[in-house]
């Protein structure tokens, strides 16, 4: 690698999973490369969830991106494909070893926009010792957890990306998967029954759920003994880890529905290269090393990632420093569902979430709220910019 002096700025988003294990990584780059710095920025879990990916990629030369930005940068162009630039054993690796969907879910139409640096999926999470104090089981079925929602001691992240991905989860845990057709978002029987299912549930939960995101709800958990138990957040195993929060978190797989475990929308972050920076080979470089097998097992890991490689989350000394968090949770991230990445999905997924929210929250005429998110996502076919 050439000793001319080389900065990259990357961005990230604002909490110790995604910003310390990419300081970490690249302090660690910068100790084998001298000659190379890297800088990286963070911003909130909202903005990672909702500014768009062409105004960074004009600012920074490396971004941390959600996959359902696939569509956008396959169309546009705004980040390099990886496939053309990184040896093809590489990403023969990354394939085979991905958790779940999270190497594919950055595969658009032949363009791998991002490296699945991070696996996540929606699982459960307790806190064993407030169940056992209080006399409580930890729930196993959809039943179970609405009793448990009826003692006030169930969190959800209620804000409208999580309800969205709550609902996401209901239709295809009953079947049927959600925009498979140019017709209709979801049919009106499985549409209709999921958005019961939710209030029914909803009803039952805190109203300050309702503004929270699974680092609210994680924070809620650990920091204060009024809730016990979480059925579906974006799992983070740094609440599993000794000496992060004051109380630790237990994670777990879902409860059944109708004896099936809930399958969760997959989320995840990936690592992707903006086409305009000037110092492609060096940030490619810096990719690979943060996504190959030894990395994630031990610096990403230890300094507060969630890795995406399978041999992270078969590693016997993380689960061991996680309580098992990874081993009790693949089976969740391995059927979890790979949602939506078409072009204009991003405008449904800003617009659809709220509605879904009110109605948990404070009921209201499931027919009506389906016809609209059906009108919404007709809409977002057509979207073109």
């Amino acid at each position: 690698m050439s000793e001319k002096h080389i900065k990259l700025k990357g961005i990230t988003w604002d909490h110790s999973r995604g910003f310390t294990s990419a300081v970490a990584t690249a302090q660690r780059f910068h100790e084998l490369n001298p000659n190379i710095e890297i800088t990286w920025e963070k911003r909130s879990l909202q903005a990672f969830a909702d500014e768009p990916i062409d105004t960074l990629a004009k600012r920074y030369d490396l971004l941390i991106i959600d996959h359902p930005w696939a569509g956008f940068a396959a169309r546009t162009g705004v980040i390099i494909p990886l496939n053309e630039h990184l040896p093809k054993s590489f990403l023969d690796d990354q394939a085979a070893n991905s958790v779940g969907k999270s190497h594919e879910s950055y595969c658009f139409d032949g363009y791998q926009s991002a490296l699945a640096i991070d696996a996540a999926t929606p699982v459960a999470a307790s806190r064993p010792d407030l169940l056992n104090k209080l006399g409580k089981t930890l729930p196993k079925t959809w039943a179970d957890l609405i009793a448990l929602a009826k003692d006030g001691l169930v969190a959800i992240p209620g804000i409208p990306q999580d309800t969205l991905m709550s609902f996401y989860m209901i239709c295809c845990t009953h079947g049927e998967d959600v925009a498979l057709t140019k017709d209709y978002f979801v049919s009106e029987d499985i549409g209709l029954q999921a958005l019961d299912i939710l209030r029914d549930l909803g009803q039952y939960i805190d109203a300050s759920c309702y503004d929270m995101n699974p680092i609210k709800v994680y924070e809620a958990m650990t920091r204060s003994d009024k809730f016990a138990y979480s059925p579906f957040a974006y799992g983070y195993t740094n609440y599993s880890k000794r000496g992060y929060a004051t109380h630790v978190l237990k994670f777990h797989d879902t409860v059944t529905l109708e004896g099936q475990h809930l399958i969760t929308t997959l989320g995840g972050t990936g690592l992707a290269i903006s086409s305009n920076s000037k110092h492609k080979e060096t940030a490619l470089a810096y990719a690979e090393y943060v996504a190959s097998p030894k990395t994630q097992k031990t610096v990403f890991f230890d300094y507060g990632g969630q890795p995406g490689h399978r041999e992270a989350w078969l590693d016997t000394t993380n689960n061991f420093n996680a309580l098992d968090y990874f081993k009790d949770t693949l089976p969740t991230l391995d059927r979890a569902f790979l949602r939506p990445r078409y072009h204009g999905h991003m405008y449904f997924q800003d617009n659809a979430g709220a509605p879904i929210r009110e109605f948990m929250k404070n009921g209201g005429h499931a027919k009506s709220l389906l016809d609209s998110l059906n009108t919404l996502y007709l809409k977002s076919l057509k979207k073109t910019t």
